[in-house]
């Protein structure tokens, strides 16, 4: 019987209704794009550990083969997290991200699992928080590192 493929997580596709507008919004937050030859049909940004892609939503539902509307309103039952080494670096990326087009969705605050969190959307309404958990180190190289 053969090994079973190695499980990871790789690349993170957003549907977003207009392209150029998420792409200079994704820059703006400072992540590095990559492979500029795609144009504005897709866009691939280095995060430090995967990858955020930018796909246009129709496309994006179309080549799932799920319906392109309507489009959710409400709560998509997934957030992105920008994990940070203290609340003072929480409240900076959330007034920088709202500085670069973002929407405030909840003010940063302390959680009641011990954490200080706040959440923001980018142009299309992906929810991101901003977020200090307790026993989620973020290492100098920036990337998360979890107890076993």
């Amino acid at each position: 019987m053969p090994k079973p493929p190695v499980p990871r997580l790789t690349v993170i596709t957003l549907g977003v209704s207009d392209m150029r507008r998420s792409i200079t919004f994704y820059e703006a937050l400072g992540f590095v794009r990559k492979m500029h030859a795609t144009g504005e049909v897709v866009a691939f940004f280095d995060t430090g550990a995967t990858v955020i892609g930018l796909f246009p939503w129709d496309q994006l539902a179309q080549d799932a083969t799920l319906p392109d509307q309507p489009r959710p309103g409400a709560f998509r039952g997934m957030t992105l997290a920008w994990n940070c080494r203290s609340a003072k670096e929480v409240d900076e990326v959330i007034e920088f991200a709202v500085s670069k087009g973002a929407q405030r969705l909840k003010p940063s605050h302390m959680t009641d699992y011990g954490g200080y969190s706040g959440y923001f959307t980018d142009p299309d309404g992906h929810p991101w928080e901003a977020v200090v958990a307790p026993n989620i180190e973020v290492g100098e190289d920036r990337r998360v590192h979890l107890p076993d």
